[in-house]
């Protein structure tokens, strides 16, 4: 079933608490590359689950697919006796604990990060929050509201449409990244002192985190950036040009860039206008540059300009749909999609590869998403000794 070998985190096994997005793409990330991933789930699974349309061929939701391969699935019913004691068993017997429910639910349940730390002081134990577990602990962490009130959609769209999410739930995705990182460096200080650690990772600094140089220049100026459309506040030409069938990404960083550009699109003169000589000539005077070049785009389609400009070392290429974009990158040979299969039966997924490439030990694919309950008491065998931690 698709690559397998042993990976970096082999002998590392986490119990994950988490649904939906953040959590489970954490430890999917963790999983392909060898740790042990025991997907803990209530008797209704996941909530992607039913997360449908869209689904694959054999009718499992592509939502949930995305992020969990490479783990089992366990029950435990958390509102039973029975169900306590197997997460309480599953936890103990990990390295590295991953929930997001709300601040409070693990510590009704005992399966808090002080009570299970007493018992075992090298446990790791992530949690992810929407909004930090003091005082917005009561909010609900859905991206589409991060999104919102993170200011993420306040320059997201152009100055005249409404504020715009981003088509992706981007803030769930470097939340999960965020996590990931920080329990691998949890792990690197066990392996050093025998310790465990409390991971806190919440969606709102996250998104304020990865907003980089629109929070920088707030903090800075104390002026709040606006919505740009698909131009950039520091770089020009840096956006979406139409061209005579469709929209064109020109990312011009460099005066050379420039002179390139203009040189191509046979207005060679305006690289020594007074205008748009520098780069901080023309963010000023970006109206006026982009009436220009447009109007010479406007003489041939995205996909030739696109061609010749990069041939010349022009950052350019046209807006490509999701499909255009896996096909770019199979052309470049950057393998971006795998077909998993379940070596028991018929089943079969299709999976974005994973993007971090380790030349000795690289992600494998090894098991399909779980069904509900898959895998049941063989999660609880305890893992071979291993040389991580003290």
């Amino acid at each position: 079933m698709g690559t397998s070998g042993a990976g970096p985190l082999e002998g590392i096994r986490i119990a994950d608490f988490s649904r939906v997005l953040a959590g489970p793409y954490a430890s999917m990330m963790l999983a392909d590359f060898g740790a042990d991933v025991i997907k803990v789930e209530s008797p209704a699974g996941d909530d992607t689950r039913s997360w449908t349309p869209p689904v694959d061929e054999h009718g499992v939701g592509t939502y949930f697919s995305s992020v969990n391969r490479n783990k089992r699935s366990v029950v435990c019913d958390l509102r039973t006796s029975e169900g306590l004691k197997r997460a309480k068993e599953l936890a103990l017997g990990s390295d590295v604990i991953i929930e997001n429910f709300r601040p409070g639910v693990m510590k009704k349940f005992g399966l808090d990060y002080e009570t299970l730390h007493a018992e075992k002081p090298d446990l790791i134990y992530c949690s992810i929050t929407g909004f930090g577990s003091t005082a917005g602990a009561h909010l609900p962490g859905y991206d589409l509201l991060v999104q919102a009130v993170g200011g993420l959609m306040s320059v997201t769209g152009s100055l005249d449409s409404e504020p715009s999410k981003v088509g992706v739930a981007l803030v769930d995705v470097v939340t999960g990244q965020n996590a990931a990182l920080g329990i691998l460096a949890a792990l690197r200080h066990k392996d050093a002192t025998g310790t465990g650690q409390r991971i806190d990772v919440n969606l709102l600094s996250s998104l304020l985190a990865g907003l980089v140089n629109q929070a920088s220049s707030t903090l800075a100026t104390g002026e709040a950036p606006q919505r740009m459309g698909n131009a950039h506040p520091s770089i020009a030409p840096y956006e979406t040009l139409a061209t005579a069938d469709g929209p064109l990404a020109v990312a011009v960083g460099t005066d050379r860039q420039f002179g390139s550009l203009v040189r191509i699109l046979g207005v060679p003169e305006l690289a020594d206008d007074e205008r748009f000589r520098t780069n901080t000539q023309r963010v000023a005077h970006r109206d006026e540059l982009k009436a220009l070049l447009e109007e010479q785009l406007a003489k041939r389609p995205a996909a030739e300009w696109s061609a010749v400009l990069s041939k010349e070392g022009v950052p350019a290429g046209k807006v490509n749909s999701i499909m255009e974009a896996l096909d770019l990158a199979k052309e470049l040979g950057l393998d971006p999609a795998v077909e998993m299969a379940d070596d028991a039966g018929p089943r079969t997924s299709h999976q974005v590869a994973n993007p971090i490439h380790l030349s000795e030990t690289p992600a494998s694919y090894r098991r399909l998403p779980p069904l509900l309950d898959e895998h049941n008491d063989a999660a609880f065998t305890p893992l071979p000794a291993t040389s991580t931690g003290k």
